[in-house]
């Protein structure tokens, strides 16, 4: 492989003008089309073969009326005034009245009509049915629904919506989080390389990577639903590991350079012997992104392929793109700024480790960690360990109105319906009553549903071509676990409560539906654990030719994925820190763990190879395995100490947005990367090694005989340019054009 990418970026640097017009046609071409596209993400999860979604295919099969969408409008009246005073009362009937000609708009109810007025008589509930699904309800029909209500507003009624549709419900996805992330992700590269030709590149890769990914994304939600995650997500792991495989090109074509290559010489040698590494490692996060297509759960196969793509482009970007700008850069990649305090000591240090690998602070955080490796080894697992408590206490559930921040318009609902009506009335379940002959069958079915525990009320809404349709309101909230307990129990007491009508239920509703899509990721994950981690075992073993690396890193994902989920749980479900975060705490997001396992664990990969390649190519050269554990883990530490941080911040950046989805997201990657990184990549890995010494590297003579060597650390690369079967690169140092 070592040669390929030799070759590869030979070419790319020698052709620099083609490749970089050809990504940038890329990234132009992919904004036309993505714009061109009019796709748009959404937030409804729905699982094929739940008798949630059953329950709908009939609903618009039979009763297309009520097949779509619903919003909720909520008035609020404040002081002595109440919605039933006449005038109020007359202007909310007629905005309601106006909504009746909306295109998508099939039925309106108004609160006066259905009785859902607050016993204060300060709070009502509008309805609304839409035809179309939500991810298919048009914004300008939207807008209407907004402008109808302007008149209550003025009338100095409080005007809130929720639903599954309703104005101002898709995510706005702000662009703050990625330019503070890529402004830290500038210092921190200021501060590693000390040379702003070599901090731009890395990142001047990651955009017009994501740029070409996302606007992809776009195009293709025109004709497939793409939940709104899957962007953020696409979004971080493009920016994140854009820049990190850049990095750690260019930090080896750095040192090449101080060490007296000329830049067409080291280019091609950095790609041939980092860019090993970057491919190895971007292969375990693509194979765990592709590995959520396992679990059948479309939105989640979706997210894991959208974010694969991203890290694809990312890795042929660091493999094509950035041998390119290195040849427009030059000798500039090692020319040093003059800024106060940064530029002649970044100098220092570059020229030192580069003529020393063994003088950095990394390298003697490596010393440390070899000499006192059993204390170092205990103490990260115990600190893991503790972190990792909060997970035994994990609750799983899709974000409700509840979750919101309170300036939004749903969580304004939320709260407004509570205290008019009960929580319940947050969550209604849709009662789909099939082979009805008669209405006396719908109204039985009503009455056994009422006898049910904590049911609050139930209320026929319609009847056509055999099947009705009954709305259930619990006594409980959307999440509360006796809303899952209460579905649960219809479901499994379904025979006696059609009881001799000979009608057949189901249960369905967003209620219902964000239940059966926690309980089918909560039976996924364990097989989406197995099929990942078997797949990722085998890349690792091919690239390293032993079992125990494999082994090791598999162990060391584990702790820090455990670790990572209980901060999540500890800070979003306990509520620690909630004011520091600005968050409600609330049960985790269903989806969140299965997606950790896959991106933690790509990611995991990613610093466990930097690092374990630069010990295994310093064992391979020296034969010293606790030596090479010293040197190749004091060589990458500082630039996998970069990375991370790199990784950390852009994470982080996204927890300041008002979405509680996206914060959780972002923290929880932040967590699970910086304390992989740190206790484990660098702290508790090189201690295992350096108790296993050179028993980590053995391998069976018919693993040699039979399986290729895929030479990640370029080992074969320099015998072979040194013997001249590969050309080598040479010529005057090009600084220009």
């Amino acid at each position: 492989m070592s040669s390929y990418l030799y070759r590869l970026a030979r070419f790319a640097y020698r052709r620099r003008r083609l490749v970089l017009a050809l990504w940038l046609a890329a990234a132009v071409a992919a904004i036309a089309i993505g714009q061109a596209s009019g796709g748009k993400t959404n937030d409804n999860f729905t699982i094929p073969g739940t008798e949630s979604q059953n329950a709908s295919n009939v609903l618009k099969a039979k009763l297309p009326a009520f097949g779509g969408g619903q919003s909720t409008i909520v008035f609020a009246a404040h002081g002595s005034a109440k919605v039933t005073d006449p005038a109020l009362k007359g202007v909310i009937t007629a905005a309601l009245g106006k909504l009746r000609s909306v295109p998508q708009v099939s039925t309106v109810v108004a609160p006066y009509a259905s009785g859902l007025v607050s016993k204060s008589g300060q709070i009502a509930l509008g309805q609304v049915q839409w035809t179309a699904q939500p991810a298919d309800v048009k914004d300008a029909d939207l807008d209407q629904v907004k402008d109808a209500m302007k008149p209550v507003r003025a009338a100095g009624v409080q005007v809130e919506y929720s639903g599954s549709v309703y104005p101002g419900w898709r995510l706005v996805v702000s662009e703050l989080p990625e330019l503070a992330g890529l402004v830290v992700a500038f210092i921190i590269l200021m501060i590693t390389f000390g040379a702003f030709a070599a901090a731009g590149m890395p990142i001047l890769g990651a955009i017009i990577g994501v740029i070409t990914t996302l606007m992809g994304v776009t195009a293709v939600a025109s004709v497939v639903t793409i939940a709104s995650a899957s962007t953020t997500v696409a979004l971080m792991l493009g920016l994140s590991c854009g820049i990190d495989y850049g990095v750690f090109i260019l930090y080896r074509h750095r040192t090449n350079l101080l060490n007296g290559m000329t830049p067409e010489e080291s280019a091609p040698l950095a790609m041939g012997t980092a860019g090993s590494s970057v491919v190895f490692a971007a292969l375990t996060v693509i194979i765990a992104l592709c590995g959520l297509t396992v679990v059948g759960i479309p939105f989640l196969t979706v997210m894991g392929l959208a974010a694969a793509a991203s890290v694809t482009v990312a890795l042929l970007i660091a493999l094509t793109f950035l041998p390119a700008v290195l040849g427009f850069a030059g000798l500039k990649v090692a020319t040093f700024t003059r800024l106060p305090l940064l530029g002649k000591h970044v100098e220092r240090v570059a020229r030192r480790s580069a003529a020393d690998p063994g003088s950095p602070a990394g390298a003697r955080w490596a010393r440390l960690v070899v000499r006192r490796r059993i204390v170092m080894l205990a103490g990260g697992v115990v600190l893991l360990g503790v972190l990792a408590i909060p997970a035994l206490s994990i609750r799983l559930g899709l974000p409700s109105g509840a979750s919101k921040p309170t300036n939004n318009t749903q969580r304004k609902a939320y709260d407004l319906t509570t205290e008019g009506f009960g929580a319940g009335f947050n969550g209604a379940l849709l009662i789909v009553v099939q082979d009805v002959r008669q209405p006396s069958d719908t109204l039985s079915i009503a009455g056994a549903l009422a006898k049910e525990p904590d049911v609050q009320q139930v209320t026929p809404v319609t009847a056509k071509n055999g099947t009705s349709l009954v709305r259930l309101i619990p006594r409980s909230g959307p999440n509360d676990p006796s809303t899952a307990s209460l579905v649960h129990r219809l479901r499994r007491d379904r025979a006696s409560i059609e009881g001799t009508t000979g009608t057949r239920i189901l249960v369905g509703g967003t209620t219902a539906s964000n239940i059966d899509v926690s309980a089918k990721l909560s039976s996924a994950l364990p097989v989406f654990l197995a099929v990942v981690v078997g797949l990722a075992f085998i890349l690792l073993t091919f690239a390293f030719r032993t079992i125990l690396v494999p082994v090791k890193s598999i162990l060391g994902f584990l702790l820090s994925m455990s670790a990572a989920l209980g901060a999540q749980v500890a800070v979003f479900q306990w509520g620690w820190g909630r004011h520091v975060f600005g968050i409600t705490p609330s049960e985790t997001i269903s989806f969140l763990p299965i997606i950790m396992l896959a991106i933690i664990f790509g990611l995991s990969s990613d610093y466990e190879v930097f690092v374990v390649s630069r010990v295994k190519e310093d064992y391979t050269k020296n034969g010293d395995a606790l030596r090479a554990v010293e040197r190749g883990t004091g060589v990458s530490a500082r630039v996998v100490t970069a990375a991370a941080l790199i990784m950390f911040f852009i994470f982080v950046a996204f927890m300041f947005t008002d979405d509680p989805t996206i914060k959780a997201i972002g923290f929880s990657f932040a967590a699970g990367v910086f304390l992989d990184a740190f206790v484990v990549r660098l702290t508790l890995v090189p201690a295992v090694m350096a108790i296993v010494r050179a028993k980590l590297w053995y391998h069976p003579q018919w693993f040699s005989r039979h399986i290729p060597d895929p030479d990640i650390e370029g080992q074969r690369l320099e015998h072979d340019l040194a013997g001249g079967k590969l050309p080598r690169a040479g010529g005057p140092a090009r600084t220009g054009l």
